[in-house]
């Protein structure tokens, strides 16, 4: 089945070159189908990137999605058209009393600054509290999910002595292999980290509503999930493209900034060479799995029943 996108998203002509069924909303409206309500809020600064990083994940699914894009008020996007702003994205306060199936919180450069210092955060809280009793799952990515773990359960982020960079190898903790959300991962997996703080383990363990299901001998925790699954905080970026890292790091050195090279993406470590892409399967399970167990069989078909 296809995602159901707003007319003339920048995305819709990107995915289609990639042979992935996307229609537009417009072809959408004869179909007599009930599509999953997706929304996400977009923090990343390259709206459209991440856009679609995003919907090219979510259009694995035999589901029919009809995606919405949220964005802050109190925070204005230097990096992308205020003409594609005001084209595809809402302020959370036209948003407020709607309800979705699900919604994505991706990461935001802001990383560095403590939670209180960031200048939307008493706006992100109120969203974190309105994900509460509006959507059915939540999918807290990187910097989100360290805010959402903070502001719901009170989980601190610490600041890590060099930046956490590249693909690191992953595993399904003990007593968590049968959770649906795993459902065809291998033993061990792949997963992509950009990010200079960290959660840690001990703090998640006295939360008795918090439990940790996969994890990184190297990079730590990866995904905590709470409430039966209507969230989870994801720490790293499986939605990553494959040039992703390359772009970050290029740019890094660039601008003279002290960066290591991605650790385990470059082939041979030559990033002339390019990357080494073994996190695109996993990726797709990830989302698929979320998609149909936490969302699709759990969200009532009378959207407004959500609570």
């Amino acid at each position: 089945m296809p995602l159901n996108l707003p007319d003339r998203l920048p995305a819709i002509d990107l995915l289609k070159e990639e042979n992935i069924f996307v229609i537009d909303s417009s072809r959408a409206t004869t179909q007599d189908i009930r599509p999953l309500k997706i929304v996400i809020l977009n923090l990343m600064p390259i709206k459209i990137t991440t856009e679609t990083d995003l919907i090219r994940l979510l259009s694995n699914s035999p589901l029919q999605i009809e995606v919405s894009f949220m964005k802050l008020k109190s925070h204005t996007s230097k990096n992308t058209p205020i003409e594609h702003m005001k084209a595809f994205y809402r302020d959370f306060d036209l948003m407020r009393d709607e309800k979705f199936d699900g919604m994505i919180i991706t990461g935001a450069p802001v990383e560095l600054l403590d939670f209180e210092e960031v200048n939307y955060w008493h706006e992100i809280q109120d969203i974190f509290n309105w994900t509460r009793t509006h959507v059915t799952s939540t999918f807290y990515i990187c910097w989100a999910a360290q805010a959402g773990l903070y502001h719901h359960y009170g989980i601190p982020k610490y600041p890590l002595p060099k930046k956490m960079f590249g693909i690191f190898e992953h595993h399904i903790c003990e007593g968590f292999q049968h959770l649906p959300i795993f459902r065809g991962f291998d033993d061990v997996f792949f997963v992509p980290h950009s990010r200079h703080t960290e959660v840690r383990r001990e703090d998640i363990e006295r939360c008795p509503a918090l439990r940790i299901i996969s994890e990184s001998a190297d990079s730590g925790v990866h995904i905590v999930m709470a409430r039966g699954g209507r969230e989870f905080f994801v720490t790293g970026h499986s939605e990553y493209s494959p040039y992703t890292l390359d772009t970050e790091y290029r740019r890094d050195l660039a601008k003279g900034l002290a960066i290591d090279m991605p650790k385990n993406y470059y082939r041979h470590d030559q990033p002339d060479e390019g990357p080494l892409v073994r996190w695109r399967s996993v990726a797709n399970l990830l989302f698929s799995n979320w998609l149909n167990y936490y969302v699709y069989q759990e969200t009532p078909y009378d959207i407004n029943q959500i609570k």
